[in-house]
């Protein structure tokens, strides 16, 4: 009887390790050549009064595939980026149709108030509400997966335990429209009539992927070459007594300042104001 426990518990466990590994593969999402943009979209992208930080790029394009009113742009934009976004376009729909497929644990449609661990989650279109928070290492990834559009109004999501936006990705059947929220992640919007992205004002840290068009209105994408960036915003104690610190110091006396956390109204909010300062000497380069 021991023997057969014995053999059973290690039959559970073979099967959990199995399970686990395949997790772990299904999990890992390949966006290809559309990783290295923060804006695609497919007819058109119309950027007004808002910041990109980072390429935008237009595929297959339409009579007026660009059109940037009072925008601030920290990358290339078209046509300069036109041979790369053909490209971008056929792994951008490729991933989408491949997390379309994936098994999901359903959650509440307007997933507010929850705190969830890396996972593939289903929800509806209901209107996204409240702060999400989504716990995790740095290597876990969420996908969510909309059926219908993705829509919210102050809508919030928050990182912890080291989650990184860029390993969030949004996934609606139809369009997606955020209004005044503070959205991470990835936005792949990848429906062949109805793939639009509409963003107005609030911010995206991640991507903004679409089949069709994107519009943004005193919205700020940040892409995730720019999240990438170390951030030294710890560089707030006057002591410097460590490395970061001795950084910080260095660069605050360079600058003729000490060193500063994050501000809205530049071109990172998600960066100290010296990285910026420096972002913006260098037109916008990394």
């Amino acid at each position: 009887m021991k023997t057969f426990q014995k053999s059973l518990s290690m039959g559970w466990l073979a099967m959990a390790a199995l399970l686990l590994c395949a997790s772990s593969a299904w999990a890992q999402v390949a966006l290809g050549a559309a990783s290295g943009f923060s804006v695609l979209g497919g007819t058109n992208v119309t950027c007004t009064a808002g910041v990109v930080a980072g390429d935008v790029g237009v595929s297959p394009g339409s009579a007026v595939p660009y059109t940037n009113t009072g925008c601030t742009i920290a990358g290339a934009i078209p046509p300069a980026t036109n041979t790369a976004a053909a490209v971008a376009r056929v792994d951008f729909l490729s991933a989408y149709a491949a997390l379309q497929s994936q098994p999901c644990t359903p959650m509440p449609g307007d997933l507010a108030g929850q705190n969830l661990p890396p996972g593939v989650y289903c929800t509806d279109a209901v209107a996204k509400a409240g702060t999400l928070t989504l716990t995790g290492p740095s290597t876990g990834i969420w996908i969510f997966l909309v059926n219908g559009a993705l829509t919210g109004t102050n809508f919030a999501v928050a990182m912890a335990g080291g989650a990184q936006p860029c390993n969030v990705y949004w996934v609606p059947s139809a369009a997606a429209t955020m209004t005044d929220s503070a959205l991470k992640g990835n936005i792949l919007a990848g429906d062949a009539t109805i793939g639009s992205i509409t963003l107005t004002r609030g911010t995206l840290a991640g991507r903004a992927l679409a089949n069709v068009a994107v519009t943004m209105t005193g919205a700020s994408v940040i892409g995730c070459d720019a999240l990438s960036v170390p951030d030294e915003t710890s560089c707030k104690d006057k002591d410097h007594r460590d490395k970061d610190h001795d950084k910080c110091d260095r660069d605050g006396r360079k600058h003729g300042r000490d060193c500063d956390p994050p501000r809205t109204g530049h071109l990172n909010p998600f960066q100290s104001n010296d990285k910026e300062d420096r972002l913006g000497r260098t037109g916008g380069k990394r």
